[in-house]
């Protein structure tokens, strides 16, 4: 997901293959500043010069910078072709558009946030996820340069008016789930659905806080806003949260799972060695193994900051499914009343036993 899309995926009108299998790179369309949802773009992600014999996949996620870049890294560091796999990595604009392409049948895998897939499964998509290549959402709660001295805790949200893209989306409810941790009552909290971009309503001072990504974070604290929890970083996860909180990930068709349970062994073994490299090679090098569409125009010095300081927090050191980290997701998406409690059984829609876990 966009990281602010819906979290109620509509399961109809999948991509169909012939449209994934003309998708070009659109310049145009890609990175507005330095990070936001990439339009529809398959960025040349194919194994060029791939064996005969490689198996050929095509795997669609959301093109949030973050979200993308330990798959690019991935393949640009030969990981796929070293597993026999010839992987195309399908840019959606976001995860919803990702998982109706799996479910339709017009992708292999879709890399999704958790929030996508565990509204997909309610809703009856038949899947199962079986790794993780992100393990922390993409948000921070801010509060505007006018209020940083009102504001100090996430209980003095009380009264207040917070920004959010939409209600019922991953940020709101994020956000009940960190008002519920502290005991702050929800009810006394004005919620102001602005969209994916509120950094300028948030500067400006026309709402009190906000939920917010990179670079908008960096960009209100240096305007003299307050960070008051940062959710990409694993020490405020573990304060707020209780630990890490399942996003990104990998999910195959239900029914496609025994037959392609060795494939997704060599896919996952895959991911784990990209991680391992997105966690400890240079910024430079990392930003040199994305696509040049994705990264233009964007402040390059201000995207190296950013990866030097979030990746250790954002991405895992194992691809391995953390349960006790995606029941955190489930009790967010309860706490914001867009899922049912027993709506859905992690056990059967994370599939453990693929990676031994």
């Amino acid at each position: 997901m966009g990281c602010c899309e819906a979290t109620r995926p509509d399961l109809s009108g999948i991509l169909e293959e012939e449209r994934l299998a003309d998708l070009t790179v659109d310049r145009r369309t890609t990175l507005k500043g330095l990070f936001g949802v990439a339009a529809v773009v398959a960025a040349g992600s194919g194994m060029s010069g791939a064996k005969a014999a490689d198996t050929k996949l095509k795997l669609a996620f959301c093109g949030q910078l973050l979200c993308v870049i330990p798959y690019e890294v991935t393949r640009a560091r030969g990981h796929f072709k070293d597993q026999g796999l010839d992987v195309q990595l399908v840019y959606t604009r976001g995860g919803n558009a990702a998982m109706r392409a799996l479910v339709g049948g017009s992708v292999d895998y879709a890399g999704t946030s958790f929030d996508v897939a565990l509204q997909a499964y309610s809703k009856g998509a038949k899947i199962r996820r079986f790794a993780s290549t992100g393990r922390l959402p993409l948000f921070a709660l801010a509060v505007s340069p006018k209020r940083k001295e009102a504001i100090k805790s996430i209980k003095d949200l009380e009264g207040k008016t917070v920004g959010i893209s939409a209600l019922g989306n991953a940020d709101h409810a994020l956000l009940l789930f960190l008002l519920g941790h502290v005991g702050a009552d929800a009810k006394k909290v004005r919620f102001a659905a602005l969209g994916t971009n509120l950094y300028d309503a948030l500067r400006l001072g026309q709402i009190d806080a906000g939920m917010v990504q990179e670079p908008a974070l960096s960009l209100i604290t240096a305007a003299g806003g307050r960070e008051l929890v940062n959710t990409m970083d694993i020490a405020d996860a573990t304060k707020y949260l209780g630990g890490s909180y399942e996003f990104m990930g990998v999910t195959v068709r239900a029914e496609e799972r025994d037959r392609r349970l060795e494939e997704m062994k060599k896919l996952a073994e895959a991911l784990k060695k990209g991680l391992h490299d997105t966690r400890t090679i240079a910024p430079d090098d990392i930003i040199a193994a994305l696509p040049k569409a994705l990264v233009a125009g964007a402040n390059v010095a201000q995207l190296k900051t950013i990866i030097g300081r979030y990746r250790t927090s954002l991405y895992p050191e194992t691809v391995t499914i953390d349960m006790a980290s995606a029941a955190r997701v489930q009790k967010a998406h309860i706490a914001a009343n867009i899922l049912k409690p027993g709506a859905v059984d992690l056990k059967t829609l994370m599939d453990t036993a693929v990676l031994g876990g």
